[in-house]
């Protein structure tokens, strides 16, 4: 694959602009990334910019907490969906599954499933937070849920992607899901090192670096 189709070009500051989403979205043309991923209220623009592309419409749910009621996230995604979301990452209610609640966190990322009707589902498990048995746990809930992506990180915790969460992320997962490593995750180097792992999507703000330093190692 090529590399520019890992990355889900990320701007998900509470700051950002009308003019900012734009520099983004010229910038997922300009490299044709797999998507922008925006906050909620940024999905229309995002759609109108990127229209006529292949690059895809991103948008996060119960963010960055992940604390809404499982009603708030469904409703939410309906939402986003219906404003030109074309992929969901939501936040898993991170204490629930620290009291192993797996039942609770089956039933929300089915919810969001159920909502995005068709569109692909992200499941960002905030790893930072989480054991490793923990992050087995709730792969396994978006595996029975229907989710098709579990994500290691909002960016917003005190920690992002690892090698290590998301080599257990992949081994945890049904085969036909897949990986998103996002926090972080800022150089070439590290890119690579998490698709060696075992992601197939990488979350960055600094997509266009990464190509950059792509574009400049293979051209020597």
């Amino acid at each position: 694959m090529k590399i520019n189709k890992l990355i889900d070009h990320t701007l998900l500051k509470a700051f950002a602009t009308s003019e900012d989403i734009t520099k983004l979205c010229k910038e997922a043309l300009e490299y044709d990334f797999a998507s922008v991923c925006v906050n909620p209220a940024n999905v229309s623009l995002a759609r109108s910019l990127l229209k006529d592309s292949n690059v895809l419409v991103c948008t996060v749910i119960g963010f960055p907490l992940g604390a809404n009621t499982i009603e708030i996230k469904q409703a939410e995604t309906m939402d986003a969906v219906n404003n030109g979301a074309q992929e969901i990452d939501m936040v898993i209610n991170v204490g629930k599954a620290k009291e192993h609640d797996y039942e609770y966190i089956t039933n929300e990322i089915k919810a969001v499933v159920e909502a995005a009707s068709g569109n692909l589902v992200k499941v960002i498990l905030e790893t930072c937070y989480l054991t490793s048995d923990e992050i087995a746990e709730v792969c396994k809930c978006a595996s029975i849920a229907g989710a098709q992506f579990v994500k290691t990180s909002t960016g917003f915790g005190t920690g992002g992607a690892k090698v290590e969460d998301v080599k257990l992320m992949r081994e945890s997962i049904l085969d036909t899901m897949s990986v998103k490593a996002s926090g972080g995750v800022r150089t070439l180097e590290d890119l690579e090192k998490m698709v060696e792992a075992g992601a197939s999507r990488i979350g960055a703000s600094s997509g266009a670096a990464i190509i950059k330093e792509y574009n400049d190692k293979n051209n020597k």
